[in-house]
């Protein structure tokens, strides 16, 4: 179990907490975040895609040229794949790209890239995250000044005003410890959690025994 500096928004230690070696500590295996993040990106797809087939495509009822003569190939529709405006064969479908990752595997795709963070450095626990007016331009003053440009912040539970001061700032995102994702994670390059969500992040993503 390891202790680490709790800051204030002016990056000056307030106090301490102590991070579960078996959620922020444990060995990082790429495999496994890349397992993660293959199946969030799977599930968000939209799988909307889709191409007409020659029973699909307007016209067809007339042959377009007669049988003989013409030294063309034989044509009887011109929904035929073979011709420009035809249908498509085997062409895309509308479908659903997403799978079950086990659970097990999925809390340990949250252990992995947390653990990843704080090894690196790159996770940093303050005091709270509060904010009255909702004003973006005050909490972007607050992440200029710890030094942030990219982060994902995590509370114990999103308050209305800090969710309007955060959703404007495309290269942060603002959560509740339930919707803490390893993509995110790992894109976002920084992690900022509040002193009061550590103990959820450990009920959410610890090893069930």
């Amino acid at each position: 179990m390891a202790t680490v500096d709790v800051l204030g928004w002016d990056k000056k230690k307030v106090g301490s907490v102590d991070l579960d070696a078996s959620v922020f500590g444990i060995d990082v295996k790429e495999e496994i975040l890349q397992t993660v993040v293959r199946w969030q990106l799977a599930c968000r797809r939209q799988g909307t895609h889709k191409a007409k087939t020659r029973a699909e495509v307007s016209g067809g009822g007339k042959k377009p040229f007669k049988q003989k003569g013409t030294g063309n190939a034989r044509q009887g529709s011109t929904r035929s794949p073979l011709m420009p405006g035809g249908g498509i064969t085997f062409g895309p479908v509308p479908r659903d790209y997403s799978y079950v990752l086990p659970k097990k595997v999925r809390r340990l795709g949250l252990r992995t890239a947390l653990s990843k963070l704080q090894k690196e450095g790159r996770l940093f626990v303050v005091d709270s995250m509060t904010s009255a007016d909702g004003k973006t331009k005050e909490l972007a003053g607050k992440l200029k000044k710890f030094g942030l440009e990219k982060a994902v912040l995590v509370d114990a539970a999103a308050t209305d005003g800090f969710t309007r001061a955060a959703r404007n700032l495309a290269k942060f995102r603002y959560y509740g410890v339930e919707g803490v994702n390893v993509y995110d994670l790992l894109k976002y390059d920084n992690a900022v959690i509040t002193k009061d969500s550590v103990a959820k992040l450990i009920e959410r993503c610890g090893e069930r025994k």
